[in-house]
């Protein structure tokens, strides 16, 4: 059910007057699995939840992170930018990793395509791998570039927690996604995905 403008004039005129970019200050008030909720030191409390700021899990980092809780505990102060208001629920949407400088475009800025690297795999998908090369950066691995010859699952080559060398194969900045190839990495394997071709 969404929270009535006109039952909460205080808080609307609140939340009418931020502009995207500002900085918002507060304390956490509360965690979900979906988020936390921020008591504001500004502004006027809210009629339902425990804080007017709310920051989504993505929006607590610029790594991946399991729970909120391995970001930020009840009672932290936190500052972070305001992104939106959100209307139907009477929020200011925040964010704490706007506040950080973005460790994939520092990893991009330093990194070319045909590069070689080491990573450990953190997680494998149908329809690859996922690959740690620095902290904070994974890149994807997808099936036809895990080994020379063609593999039906992942795992028939590389389990989580396993070292590997990978060749960089295309950085996206905008969309921060990083592709990476195991079977270019092996010696001698140039463009061929099979061996002596």
């Amino acid at each position: 059910m969404p929270i009535a403008a006109d039952e909460n004039p205080e808080l609307w005129a609140f939340l009418g007057s931020l502009h995207p970019g500002e900085i918002l200050s507060g304390t956490i008030a509360a965690i979900e699995p979906f988020g936390v909720f921020v008591a504001l030191d500004d502004g006027p409390a809210h009629p339902v939840f425990p804080g007017v700021g709310f920051i989504t899990i993505p929006e607590l980092s610029w790594r991946s992170i399991g729970a909120a809780s391995d970001v930020v505990r009840p009672g932290q102060r936190v500052s972070g930018e305001f992104l939106q208001f959100d209307t139907w629920n009477g929020e200011a949407r925040m964010s704490l990793r706007a506040m950080q400088p973005d460790p994939f475009q520092a990893f991009a800025y330093g990194m070319a395509v045909g590069r070689t690297l080491r990573g450990q795999v953190t997680k494998l998908v149908p329809f690859g791998a996922f690959v740690r090369v620095a902290e904070g950066i994974e890149g994807l691995v997808p099936l036809a570039e895990l080994d020379r010859t063609p593999v039906a699952a992942p795992g028939e080559v590389v389990q989580v927690g396993d070292g590997v060398t990978v060749v960089v194969t295309e950085i996206d900045r905008e969309r921060r996604r990083l592709a990476l190839s195991r079977r270019r990495a092996f010696p001698g394997s140039g463009e061929s995905p099979y061996p002596g071709a």
